[in-house]
């Protein structure tokens, strides 16, 4: 089966600056990108395989092409991941009172906030990445990835679906260690995926709660504290009135984008409100091209 169709997302967007803040890195091998700018994403699930193609047209269309079954359910997922119904103008209008913040945007204009597709990937990464930085903890996705994912072969391409709860489950806490975690995280992403398994903890919960009920709910689970809560809901759900605290990454980003050292971010994160969380894909994107996209 089959789904061709096309996506006329809000505008101004760019797939390619969407896609990198959500990939991370170019050694992403979940989320990934062709030489001529297509981005391709195999999913698993107990129906079988979905296999995604997007690409943008030079009309601002995003042409989309979903190979496998309940490809209308997918296609759903694919343009909340992408983020292609969301409408930036508050943030546009409070970026402008500020002159380096008004550049960054500027030069990082149409991409969109991201979204992972569940709460169990949202979970993981954010459990992976908390206090690491970026390269070593995307070296320890990769080989998550690697080590409990089937491979997909398309158009020459290797695609890797993210590893399912019941892979983590069922894998001993030797081979987790094995792909970088330590102890700590390794029985975190175990507790994580037993309860998503068991559904005591589910996004359509996440998504009935305010944005403060939601993170005390999330933090109810052994391994997700304030920062990890915070990154699961701005790039699992799409709450840009959060923005990870206490961010290691944010300190040294505001002094390195705004050129000016003594920069406050709290002030910054006041002056944004409800729309700080676009801050977080600014910060990413902005430090990235610094270092040439890692």
């Amino acid at each position: 089966m089959s789904l061709r169709t096309t996506i006329r997302p809000v505008t101004p967007y760019r797939l390619d600056l969407t896609v990198q803040a959500l990939r991370r890195v170019i050694t992403n091998v979940v989320d990934v990108v062709t030489p001529d700018g297509k981005y391709l994403r195999a999913f698993a699930s107990d129906d079988g395989v979905n296999i995604v193609e997007v690409r943008q047209t030079q009309n601002d269309l995003l042409e989309v092409h979903i190979k496998g079954r309940h490809a209308l359910a997918r296609l759903e997922t694919v343009a909340r991941m992408l983020g292609t119904s969301a409408d930036l103008r508050v943030w546009n209008a409070r970026v402008a009172m500020s002159p380096w913040l008004a550049t960054l945007a500027r030069d990082l204009r149409g991409v969109k906030p991201p979204r992972y597709p569940d709460l169990w990937e949202a979970s993981c990464n954010a459990i992976v990445f908390q206090q690491l930085s970026i390269v070593a903890a995307s070296t320890i996705m990769r080989r998550f990835v690697e080590r409990f994912s089937d491979p997909i072969e398309h158009d020459a391409v290797r695609l890797h679906p993210f590893p399912a709860t019941a892979k983590i489950l069922g894998a001993s806490d030797s081979k987790l260690h094995g792909v970088g975690l330590s102890r700590q995280k390794a029985t975190y992403l175990k507790d994580v995926a037993a309860a998503v398994t068991s559904r005591s903890i589910t996004s359509t919960i996440i998504e009935s709660l305010s944005t403060d009920d939601a993170l005390r709910e999330l933090q109810k689970i052994r391994g997700i504290g304030r920062w990890a809560a915070a990154n699961i809901l701005l790039r699992g759900f799409g709450r840009l009135d959060v923005f990870p605290p206490s961010d290691s990454g944010a300190a040294k980003s505001i002094k390195i984008l705004s050129g000016d050292p003594k920069t406050n971010l709290d002030e910054v994160l006041c002056s944004l409100g409800d729309v700080r969380g676009m801050l977080y894909f600014h910060f990413l994107l902005g430090r990235l091209r610094r270092l040439d996209g890692l």
